[in-house]
């Protein structure tokens, strides 16, 4: 009896052929709603740089819908996951529609607030005075925001209260990251606020001053603070887990990379910002590698000091704040 042979290239390229439409099927696409674009969602970019997604099995589709917008997307089920502050969260939560946290990637505020240098200083400002004094100077000004009722707007709104005037005395005026450059640039507004990196380039310019920063722990009294948390429908960890499951372990290990391979992961976040100065994107992830935990747990604190930021920023009702947390939040897919 005769045995044929398979010559050994032939049988490699058939099991190649043969292994594609299996991973095919182990890949499931997942739709990941983004607020904005900035090293908030630094987590994110670092999964799909290193193919964090596809070694778990997902391909993740990442769409940019501004503000509220992101974390609405999920609630009306257009997207699957969302990267959203825990403000948005729990204010969603407080109006009855719940949704579930599953990581955490960054675990403090990560905004700061700056103003034209020469208005800060004709106002007398005190870079080293407490917040709340500093923050008198924002009175009256025209800041820029990202969108109304997001999180960078909540921020202004609670600097606001603690400097003891009506946040509606502060104009807001909202825009896209690069046209807030370009409006300061042009004096078209006094400020504005931002998750980093880019309330740093007016300040190491020279042209503006540093008035609030999150990340430098302001206000003391919100850390721990969930700035950015995935969020999806309960449903959908309870329906197919493996999404979770997956979606959580690759986070897991981004976070990891970002505070384990600094330099790496800096330059890696480089790309993503090619028209900002090296310098100012590497000063910008020194302060993202701060406040980013690993693992990216999700705590209690993190949705509880949301609520008090939200009724401090006058975006939530005493009365309104939720009585429990259970069921908002869980580690299990991050550990």
């Amino acid at each position: 009896m005769r045995v044929r042979t398979v010559p050994l290239a032939c049988f490699a390229v058939c099991l190649a052929l043969a292994a594609t439409p299996l991973r095919a099927q182990q890949e499931e696409e997942v739709i990941l709603a983004n607020p904005a674009f900035s090293l908030t969602f630094s987590a994110g970019y670092i999964a799909d740089d290193l193919g964090l997604w596809q070694k778990h099995g997902l391909r993740v589709k990442t769409v940019s819908i501004t503000g509220i917008g992101a974390i609405n997307s999920v609630i009306s089920g257009s997207s699957h996951f969302a990267q959203a502050s825990a403000s948005s969260f729990g204010r969603a939560a407080a109006r009855g529609q719940r949704l579930l946290a599953i990581a955490a990637t960054i675990n403090r505020p990560f905004a700061q607030v700056i103003l034209r240098k020469e208005i800060a200083e004709a106002a007398g400002f005190d870079a080293k005075a407490p917040l709340e004094k500093r923050a008198m100077v924002l009175k009256g000004r025209t800041i820029a925001v990202d969108s109304i009722n997001s999180m960078i707007h909540a921020y202004v709104r609670l600097i606001a209260s603690r400097a003891g005037f009506n946040p509606d005395d502060i104009r807001i005026a909202p825009m896209d990251p690069n046209s807030m450059l370009a409006a300061f640039q042009n004096k078209q507004i006094d400020g504005f606020a931002m998750s980093l990196p880019w309330p740093l380039k007016p300040v190491q310019e020279g042209a503006a001053l540093l008035i609030a920063s999150g990340p430098d722990g302001e206000p003391a009294d919100m850390i721990p603070f969930g700035h950015n948390l995935i969020v999806t429908k309960p449903e959908t960890c309870a329906q197919k887990k493996h999404l979770c499951v997956r979606m959580g372990k690759a986070l897991a290990e981004a976070t990891a990379y970002i505070k384990n391979n600094p330099a790496e992961a800096s330059a890696l976040l480089r790309k993503r910002f090619p028209t900002l100065d090296e310098k100012l994107v590497s000063a910008g992830f020194a302060e993202l590698r701060k406040v980013t935990p690993s693992p990216p747990v999700v705590a209690r604190a993190d949705i509880e000091n949301a609520e008090s930021f939200n009724v401090g920023a006058g975006l939530l009702k005493p009365e309104e704040k939720l009585k429990s947390y259970d069921g908002l939040f869980t580690d299990e897919y991050v550990k």
